[in-house]
């Protein structure tokens, strides 16, 4: 047998090499899917927080003043909170998480609004009483001062002098209860605001020389 016929025979009987199905999808592919699938955010996770929404999209309730300390009803740790109503047809989810449609009549969130300490001091009476009992100690006294109250009567208010500055200081409201409250203004009245600056404070770029 020649060795030509001998190399025929032998690839003859040779297995075709497997050629893998190219029609069908990879193992990875598939895993690949469901991985996708998986992490795809559920439709309440999808919805907005109502608290997320942008002006003019919500409305919210003017805040509940207490008549005695002229404050927001329930001040605690100088935070109030007033209801908020989504607007009509708006889908958010409201302060417990459920998604909703609202009609303009629910409450989606409740906003923060701040709101001062107090404690029976008046301004309008520490105003008056350092007016026109000054120079006799009654604005120390009633702010909780004594001593200062009592050294201010025995001197008659240092001669007039001591009097006019703490006039000018309660007026301004530079001093104020001796427990470090504020005092009781009409909410809606005008008021002293105090403004400062430190190190987080924003500073904008001066353009100018």
């Amino acid at each position: 047998m020649s060795s030509g016929h001998l190399f025929q025979r032998r690839s003859s009987n040779m297995a075709a090499p497997r050629i893998p199905n190219a029609c069908g999808p990879p193992l990875w592919a598939f895993s690949l899917f469901f991985l996708l699938v998986s992490l795809q955010p559920s439709a309440v996770d999808g919805a907005d927080k109502c608290d997320e929404l942008r002006m003019g999209q919500f409305i919210c309730e003017d805040p509940k003043i207490s008549n005695a300390t002229q404050e927001p009803v329930n001040c605690t740790n100088f935070t109030a909170y007033v209801p908020c109503l989504p607007a009509p047809n708006i889908t958010c989810r409201n302060f417990e998480g459920r998604e909703l449609t609202f009609s303009g009549r629910e409450v989606g969130f409740y906003k923060a609004v701040p709101c001062r300490h107090v404690n029976g001091y008046s301004y309008k009476v520490a105003v008056a009483l350092s007016l026109f009992l000054g120079w006799l100690g009654a604005d120390r006294f009633y702010l909780g001062y004594p001593a200062l109250g009592l050294l201010k009567f025995c001197t008659v208010g240092f001669c007039g002098i001591a009097s006019l500055i703490d006039f000018i200081l309660i007026s301004m409201q530079i001093v104020g209860p001796s427990d470090g409250s504020s005092y009781i203004v009409d909410y809606y009245g005008a008021r002293l605001v105090r403004l400062g600056i430190n190190n987080e404070t924003y500073r904008k770029t001066q353009m100018s020389p």
